[in-house]
């Protein structure tokens, strides 16, 4: 059965067509592999628990003394900062590494692609479109970020001796290769073109396969895995849940200021905060002293709307604080030392895009949580209406018509008696000496209304 399944894989191996393999002669590296064979996934969106985590891989490879790792590419792209990080380790790892792409390496899958030894490609495949966007619309980033995209791929192309000119292509619709590509298209390569340009090295099916044409079938294979705590990072790293997690503290932080005291609002703002700065503290990207200026921006603002009143050097400053150490937190710097280009835009988009749905969402509750009835179900509102026995004070209702006895001069207001209960008067604006019989026309909550009567009572109905 061994012979029979060799001759087949012979057979499979050299009988196949030239363009169904490419050129694999170019596959194979100056020195043989030895040592065992590390799978390392890159899948999904490119971001910095991505970076993270690959770091890691590499690291792991070369511990264990790794021949060769065999990065499993499908994504369609991602942080351009995160792809240059995950590029930079690929260049400077020391252990033999290739590309192989399963189905897509479009945008910053491209430029990783483009870092390692040597890239293949399954049948079907693609790569290209590296045109850096801005935001969810997928609209063009300005020119300068283009540039520092095209200039990290020519690099990267450079440095692995593959043609920069189609790598500078997959960037900008300018650039028109005669036979390859118009201008007005930003260059994308199906495995079939990519290996008959020289993008790609090989066409082949498998990473079995691939194994097999390297002569590394018998090596030890490690799979390597993400662990929970990097899926959980890549999760709370994502822009999307970074915009979600500001909205929380900048929304919860409102909320909790318009009924001070520490309530479900405030909860919510210390738990968005938490959650967003502790991921990012571990990947990174947020320094301690970016911290403490979310703090004593906070403490500015708390000054200013209890201690300070008005809106002065405090809350501006406060303000400030609060949103510039949200957006550095959003950038890979080292100490202050900050990146240029893509980094920078993607944090400010991220950015802008929170503050733009925070005024939205806030306007939106302002305005019509209120008249939600379920809503007005968590908040209590008690009809505190007269007819239902709520006063703010004594109403002498009762006196409506009855007559009385002036104790004091009214001028207006004074002191009467009326049954047996002596109680404070007012008149419409006219004097009422003392001892004089007085009338009660009207009460508004704690005022009663007199007068002297228009008809003197009969003894009978005068109070004492």
């Amino acid at each position: 059965m061994k012979n029979i399944s060799s001759l087949c894989l012979f057979i499979f191996l050299f009988l196949t067509p030239s363009g169904a393999w490419g050129q694999d002669k170019g596959l194979a590296f100056d020195e043989p592999l030895t040592g065992s064979v590390f799978v390392v996934p890159i899948e999904g969106m490119i971001d910095n628990g991505l970076a993270r985590y690959i770091s890691r891989a590499i690291a792991d490879a070369e511990a264990q003394g790794a021949g060769l790792i065999v990065f499993n590419i499908d994504t369609f792209g991602g942080l351009v900062d995160a792809a240059d990080e995950i590029r930079q380790a690929i260049l400077n790892t020391k252990v033999a590494t290739v590309a192989f792409i399963d189905k897509n390496a479009a945008s910053a899958g491209a430029l990783i692609s483009y870092a390692a030894d040597r890239i293949v490609m399954v049948p079907g495949s693609s790569i290209g479109a590296a045109t850096v966007v801005e935001g969810a619309g997928g609209d063009a980033a300005p020119d300068k970020y283009q540039s520092y995209m095209k200039g990290i791929m020519r690099a990267t192309a450079e440095a692995n001796g593959r043609d920069p000119r189609i790598a500078e292509a997959m960037v900008d619709q300018d650039i028109e290769i005669p036979g390859i590509i118009a201008a007005g298209k930003v260059l994308t390569l199906s495995a079939g073109e990519a290996v008959k340009l020289g993008v790609a090295d090989a066409e082949i099916p498998s990473i079995d396969v691939l194994l097999d044409v390297l002569g590394m079938t018998a090596a030890p294979r490690v799979a390597h895995e993400v662990s929970g705590i990097e899926r959980a990072l890549r999760f709370f790293g994502s822009p999307v849940v970074q915009s979600i997690l500001m909205l929380m503290m900048m929304g919860g932080l409102y909320f909790e200021l318009q009924s001070p005291g520490v309530g479900f609002p405030g909860i919510i703002a210390l738990f968005g905060a938490a959650v967003f700065f502790g991921p990012h503290y571990m990947l990174g990207l947020a320094e301690s002293w970016e911290i403490v200026l979310f703090v004593v921006g906070l403490v500015l603002l708390g000054l200013e709307i209890f201690v300070i009143p008005g809106f002065g050097v405090a809350g501006i400053s406060g303000l400030i604080l609060v949103v510039g150490s949200l957006g550095m937190s959003l950038i890979g710097n080292v100490g202050f030392s900050f990146p240029t280009g893509a980094a920078v835009g993607q944090a400010t988009t991220t950015l802008a895009a929170t503050m733009v749905l925070l005024v939205i969402l806030l306007f939106s509750l302002a305005r019509y949580l209120p008249r939600s009835e379920r809503f007005n179900r968590l908040v209590l509102h008690p009809d505190l209406s007269s007819d239902m026995g709520f006063t703010s004070a004594h109403s002498h209702v009762e006196y409506i018509g009855m007559i009385g006895t002036a104790k004091t001069p009214l001028r207006p207001a004074g002191t009467a008696e009326i049954g047996d209960q002596r109680i404070d008067v007012v008149t419409a604006g006219e004097y009422i000496e003392a001892g004089k019989t007085i009338e009660v026309i009207q009460v508004n909550g704690f005022i009663v209304r007199v007068r002297e009567p228009r008809q003197m009572p009969k003894d009978s109905e005068v109070s004492a």
